[in-house]
């Protein structure tokens, strides 16, 4: 019988060894081809053989996560409001009568009047815009800050991490609210950007040293190290490798606080220094309904009920993105 040559069997032992560099690349081929008809499985691929990520692996246990579909609609819910809160009530937050004041629950004013007469409904509806701004606008502003000093940090090291160390220590040091008063006390603005200022101020060193811990673990990964070696960039690796696998923690962080910054916008408007009316906010209107608790109830029922809800979404919400996110919680 003669003997069977390398190139008669393309499957066979002698078209691996035989056929050297060509057919380990034939093979190799083969392979990534099998890969891509693979079907989502435990094998590492997902749906049409794509590569399973963080990320896709966090929306799918999201999606089946009933904490993270409540507290969604929830925060859904105060966005649309907050942007068109005219789709829920066509009276004016300022529009008050005296005449009416601290009475209880009417036709077309189910929650009762103010001690200004005004209609508790209608302020607690648009109280919820300055709770959302405030929150939304001062996590971006903390996420942004104290991420990009706590990435740099982490990823040079040396004297700048070790003085965004002490930086971070001596705000730390600082008691919030004891800053808030001191802080806010001497603006007389009634809007609401003097307290997103304030909470970005004393925010950031918290976001920092999620992001400087992140950065630091991310940089000492393989593929990390590979770009270095093939003379990739300060700003490429940033921006290509470490940043979307370090940013993880800082979203479940600036999530959870998210609800923090909005509860501590209601606490400094209750004392006199947050928002200041005319602006409307639940903080003032707790604030004001406080001396009023025993005959009208109402009045700090509300306006209260409304800023736990919406404090308990951010929170839930986090801890959702949180037990998604942690591959140690798989």
């Amino acid at each position: 019988m003669p003997e069977q040559q390398p190139w008669d069997d393309a499957t066979g032992s002698g078209a691996i060894s035989g056929a050297g560099a060509g057919g380990a690349m034939d093979l190799a081929v083969d392979e990534g081809t099998t890969l891509e008809k693979t079907p989502g499985g435990p094998d590492g691929t997902g749906p049409a053989g794509k590569p399973r990520s963080l990320w896709s692996d966090a929306w799918r246990d999201l999606r089946r996560n009933p904490v993270f579909i409540i507290s969604a609609l929830v925060i859904l819910f105060l966005v649309v409001i907050s942007i068109w809160p005219q789709l829920i009530t066509d009276q004016d937050p300022l529009d008050c009568d005296l005449s009416k004041a601290q009475e209880g629950s009417q036709p077309g004013h189910p929650f009762g009047y103010d001690g200004q007469g005004c209609d508790v409904y209608t302020r607690t509806v648009y109280g919820a815009r300055t709770s959302v701004t405030v929150g939304v606008c001062s996590t971006l502003g903390v996420s942004l800050l104290g991420g990009v000093l706590g990435g740099l940090a982490g990823f040079y090291g040396g004297k700048w991490d070790a003085i965004l160390s002490r930086i971070t220590d001596v705000f730390f040091g600082i008691p919030v609210v004891l800053g808030g008063l001191v802080f806010l006390s001497v603006v007389t603005s009634s809007t609401v950007w003097p307290v997103i200022g304030f909470i970005v101020l004393l925010g950031w060193p918290q976001i920092a040293r999620i992001a400087r811990g992140s950065v630091i673990t991310a940089k000492q990964n393989d593929y990390v190290q590979a770009a270095r070696a093939l003379g990739a960039s300060d700003s490429r690796m940033m921006l290509r490798h470490i940043t979307p696998n370090a940013i993880a923690p800082v979203i479940v962080v600036a999530t959870i606080a998210l609800g923090t910054f909005i509860s501590l916008e209601a606490t400094l408007s209750y004392l006199g220094v947050g928002l200041k009316p005319p602006a409307v906010s639940w903080g003032i209107d707790i604030s004001a309904a406080s001396q009023y608790v025993r005959n009208a109830p109402h009045m700090l029922l509300w306006p209260a009920g409304a800023l736990a809800i919406t404090v308990l979404a951010f929170i839930m919400l986090g801890d959702a993105v949180r037990d998604a996110l942690d591959p140690k919680l798989r």
